[in-house]
């Protein structure tokens, strides 16, 4: 027999905890039975997260430092642009993790077993986690795991995949009030690549050397563009690198399904449920959006399964074509993003990105960057 639940999280990563986290803080919800299975405890600083908005977010207590200025540098344009409305912010994984597991301990409704989840399915008007030790059904799974990803190959996928290298210098180098959100000076060998520099303090900085391609490369090969730009952009020789974090988001015109099951008791979430950004790999705000939109349909005692806007259509409708731009190598990363930020007010530019502006803009946008491939592209979407 398996033990019942109203509530199973498959998966305690950024979205299953995201999830259970506000979850918990609805007093409408937080008498709900739940378990969380993960085969690993999440306690490691393993990556950072870096996103932008407009107000305090549900998480804005462990933003550790935020920008108001950015910059922006192509072998065609040199930008920097202070924001009006939005705020860059970054959040490191550790405290987050640190945060909400020890929130969760203060409710006894929440119980977490660490197993390998090796199968979910629907049973009746239930859903059940088939581990290594044992069976688990609930109302609703909400799943983040990778169990139910689509089949991703070269031709429908680009991955997103990067190594940082927090580095502390002895000098005072840095601006911490200002971050380099793209640098496409480098060689463009490999397909889209360029570098994040984002400084905490005077002396210490976190610099990402991010690209989006077919296939990952040798670690060497990270680590000597890290070295060079170091040296050669920034200037500096004698650092220490104090943490680095290395990752692969997938970019996929591969469709995730958000939910699996006839009577729809399968929920998926996180990267699982298509809320990383197509186009760009951004995955936190996306995350914590569809979560609000879910946990809004719960307080109402609905499904949880949310139904796209026109307006979400239109937003997954342009990922899907830039993202096809890129995979057919009709313009490259640097082209596109340097069209953009040479004709359009960058903060504009953000608000599309964020899934945030309006029809105007998105005009705009439209015309700033070189029509045939975009059109070629929108149309094999919508056909598609």
């Amino acid at each position: 027999m398996s033990k019942t639940y109203d509530y199973i999280v498959a998966g305690s990563g950024l979205a299953g905890l995201s999830f259970l986290y506000r979850l918990l803080k609805e007093e409408s919800l937080q008498h709900k039975n739940i378990l969380v299975i993960d085969a690993a405890q999440k306690s490691q600083n393993d990556r950072t997260w870096c996103f932008w908005e407009k107000e305090d977010g549900p998480f804005e207590s462990l933003v550790c430092h935020q920008w108001e200025t950015l910059q922006f540098f192509s072998p065609q344009v040199s930008k920097e642009f202070k924001m009006k409305a939005y705020r860059y912010k970054m959040i490191q994984s550790g405290d987050f993790y640190s945060h909400v597991l020890e929130f969760i301990q203060g409710f006894s409704s929440v119980s977490f077993v660490q197993e390998q989840i090796l199968e979910i399915v629907e049973v009746g008007n239930n859903a059940m986690v088939k581990t290594d030790k044992g069976n688990y059904s609930a109302e609703y799974v909400f799943n983040s795991t990778s169990l139910f990803y689509p089949k991703m190959t070269e031709e429908n996928t680009l991955l997103q995949h990067f190594l940082g290298w927090y580095i502390q210098t002895e000098a005072p180098i840095f601006n911490p009030k200002v971050g380099t959100l793209m640098d496409f000076t480098l060689p463009q060998t490999h397909g889209t690549t360029f570098m994040y520099v984002l400084p905490t303090a005077e002396n210490v900085a976190l610099v990402e050397y991010t690209l989006f391609t077919e296939r990952i490369l040798k670690e060497e090969e990270y680590e000597v563009a890290l070295k060079g730009y170091i040296k050669e952009k920034l200037g500096i020789d004698n650092y220490q690198i104090t943490h680095t974090e290395f990752g692969v988001i997938p970019m996929s015109l591969a469709k995730f399904p958000a939910y699996l099951g006839k009577n729809k008791r399968i929920v998926n979430i996180g990267t699982a449920g298509g809320y990383t950004k197509p186009s760009t790999g951004y995955t936190f705000q996306f995350v914590q959006k569809h979560i609000g939109l879910i946990l809004a349909q719960l307080k109402e005692n609905q499904s949880p399964i949310v139904t796209l806007s026109f307006r979400e259509k239109m937003f997954e409708w342009y990922d899907r074509t830039l993202l096809d731009v890129l995979l057919t190598k009709s313009l490259s990363g640097e082209q596109i993003f340097s069209s953009l930020f040479k004709r359009v007010d960058p903060e504009r530019i953000l608000a599309f990105l964020a899934n945030e502006s309006g029809f105007w803009e998105e005009f705009n946008i439209r015309n700033s960057v070189p029509q045939f491939p975009f059109v070629f592209s929108g149309m094999k979407q919508l056909m598609g």
